[in-house]
């Protein structure tokens, strides 16, 4: 599990573009967005909804569902490791 934890901190960074942060930067259980974490937006979603897509092969029925499982970098490793097909 911790092996993917980094991996998707890595892909955040990457895929939103974040300057200036590194994975060590991003707590594993702080909200991702909003106050206190790393302040993403909807946009912000919608991209790591395309990373889930693209590389797990995991596909959102429910765009509500975001909600929950982009609540931390824990809950989407946790959702990655029950869901992925890649």
């Amino acid at each position: 599990m911790d092996e993917l934890i980094l991996e998707l901190k890595k892909e955040i960074i990457k895929v939103l573009n974040l300057e200036g942060v590194t994975p060590e930067d991003i707590s594993d259980d702080n909200e991702l967005f909003g106050e206190g974490g790393l302040g993403l937006d909807s946009i912000d979603a919608l991209e790591l909804i395309v990373l889930l897509e693209k590389t797990y092969g995991i596909k959102l029925k429910d765009p509500a569902q975001g909600k929950e499982i982009f609540k931390s970098v824990r809950t989407m490793a946790e959702y990655v490791q029950a869901n992925r097909t890649k």
